[in-house]
């Protein structure tokens, strides 16, 4: 009997599961929210320096002060960081000089001098009421802050996974699943009423540590509660609640457009998560793997009498657990670190390849995810297209998989969404229809690239180091999300060259991932030692002395890709 029989035997796809998974499901539609975030919190509103104050006393009318007080750029818009020294009075005649230019600049014969907004800036709030960015004026010289928001964001993410992966092990998925819930509710309550930027910050840092800490252990009490028949199918309906969690933020805040109330919105309900968090059961397989059979045997009896199963349960003991267990004891045993991802030949390279499809994928996700304003559409409906694509892209990337293999699936992915993104630079700025569809074709292939990656790499890394590994990966991935951001503060100095960056990097890592061998139909490995011999066309024809059976291969992998 295997520890699956267990589950079956208590009840596998009983009220208790049904409820279970229902109510694990319903933070992930938000988690979303909080990811992407930024796109409405801190998008910017059109914005010029505020006219000279005695200008306001004066009985000329918004525009006319408008007229007077800041050049004109390029293209005929006023200027969003210089305004003239003194008013030009001259323009208010109808043949008057319109002047642009640098500081300093002498058009038209004339010397007119600009000078940065001393005063503040004047927003036009019709879509929002109010942003970080209209809140604490940055623009100009402080627009680089803005992308500094999200990759604190990300920074969170990146220690939260760290510390609440680590501590998962150690002390439970439930306890840090509560930690997480209270600690996503209190900082978000924080971020809501911050009162500067840093404290803003701070407070977002602590957001993406909770949003790791609730992945993590959201999707492994899911599939340690769920019989291997069922975690396939619970697994990818789990993963599209997020992918609808994109939908309900650009519901959201398209009726709630102070940033304020927007981030209380997304933040209250992990109040009532936290409440409901304490009737989730530890993960009894997490039990006895840590030597707590009773606390085990406890909750399995409670989902059966949950179940109305209460004879099946009572069946259950310390020796029927033990003999369940055998093969997923013998997979926590041995001695294995990061540093055996890097010590053999083929380890070496399959681990850097992953790296680069990981790292690319999402830093170019992100690139283009986290910046929605740049496509010159409303941003309300730009981000419904964008969660919305992911929903066909994740079905054609399951297809593909399937028929043509993983290999060619994760490479073709990387590089069309690469090339979309490079043909972009070529379009023009105004044609906003062809724009939006090349970014959202680009999205839905880094989306796709995603889903293969978890598979991929699990199929890829061998049983016994198969979660530093994904550990690792994942690790490179938030990185990419961090770095995204920064990225985009290279168009002040070389507006294509953002572009080239997201386009360029997934054309590399898909060229790289052609290198990483083929899975479709292929036994997962179990040691280091059949990673190798793979590597190098050998099959070992004796088993090592490291080899660990599996007891489900589907589900370990769904249980490293939570």
């Amino acid at each position: 009997m295997a520890f699956g029989d267990l589950l079956e035997q208590v009840g596998g796809n009983g009220r208790f599961q049904v409820l279970h998974v229902t109510l694990l499901c319903i933070p992930v539609l938000i988690m979303a929210s909080h990811n992407l975030l930024q796109n409405f919190v801190a998008a910017v509103p059109h914005h010029y320096c505020s006219a000279h104050t005695n200008l306001s006393q004066s009985h000329l009318s918004p525009e006319e002060i408008l007229l007077v007080s800041v050049p004109l750029d390029k293209k005929g818009k006023p200027e969003r960081c210089q305004r003239f020294v003194a008013p030009q009075w001259n323009l208010l005649n109808k043949n008057g000089t319109s002047i642009s230019g640098e500081e300093g600049d002498t058009k038209d014969g004339l010397d007119v001098a600009l000078q940065r907004c001393q005063d503040g800036w004047t927003y036009n709030m019709t879509d929002m009421s109010s942003t970080t960015i209209s809140e604490w004026d940055l623009v100009c010289d402080q627009r680089s802050l803005k992308q500094m928001g999200q990759t604190v964001y990300m920074g969170g993410v990146l220690v939260g996974a760290v510390v609440f992966g680590g501590l998962s092990d150690r002390y439970g998925r439930r306890i840090l699943l509560l930690i997480s819930n209270l600690l996503m509710a209190v900082s978000g309550t924080c971020v809501a009423y911050s009162t500067s930027f840093p404290l803003f910050c701070l407070f977002r840092f602590g957001c993406g540590m909770a949003l790791s800490g609730l992945g993590l252990n959201t999707f492994s009490l899911i599939l340690e509660w769920i019989p291997t028949r069922q975690r396939t199918v619970v697994g990818t309906i789990t993963g599209y609640c997020y992918t609808l969690g994109q939908l309900i933020l650009a519901l959201l805040a398209y009726f709630v457009r102070d940033w304020r109330w927007l981030t209380l919105t997304v933040s209250l309900p992990y109040y009532v998560f936290f409440l409901i968090a304490w009737w989730f059961h530890e993960s009894s397989r997490w039990l006895a793997l840590t030597n707590k059979p009773e606390q085990a045997i406890k909750n399995l009896k409670s989902v059966a009498k949950f179940n109305g199963r209460h004879e099946e349960g009572e069946k259950i003991n310390i020796n029927v657990l033990q003999e369940s267990m055998k093969k997923e004891i013998s997979c926590v045993q041995g001695s294995y670190s990061f540093l055996d991802l890097f010590r053999t030949p083929t380890m070496r390279k399959m681990t850097i390849y992953l790296s680069a499809v990981w790292l690319s994928t999402s830093f170019a996700y992100y690139g283009l995810s986290m910046d929605l304003q740049k496509f010159g559409v409303d941003i309300y409906l730009i981000q419904v297209i964008f969660g919305a694509v992911d929903f066909p892209a994740k079905i054609i990337m399951t297809v593909s998989m399937s028929l043509i293999g993983r290999r060619p699936s994760q490479s073709g992915a990387l590089i069309i969404a690469g090339i979309t993104i490079l043909i972009n630079l070529l379009v023009p700025y105004d044609k906003q229809m062809v724009r939006t569809c090349l970014a959202v074709m680009g999205k839905g292939c880094l989306a796709a690239s995603f889903n293969c990656c978890y598979l991929y790499s699990g199929e890829l890394y061998p049983t016994i180091i198969r979660q530093n590994g994904m550990g690792w990966v994942s690790m490179m991935a938030r990185i990419g999300a961090m770095v995204a951001p920064m990225v985009l503060l290279t168009a002040d100095s070389i507006p294509w060259l953002p572009g080239l960056i997201y386009g360029g990097a997934p054309i590399l890592s898909g060229l790289a991932a052609i290198f990483l061998p083929e899975t479709l139909g292929s036994p997962l490995p179990d040691t280091i030692q059949d990673v190798e011999n793979r590597g190098s066309g050998r099959i070992s024809k004796m088993p090592p002395k490291e080899t660990i059976i599996m007891n489900d291969k589907q589900e370990n992998l769904l249980k490293q890709a939570a």
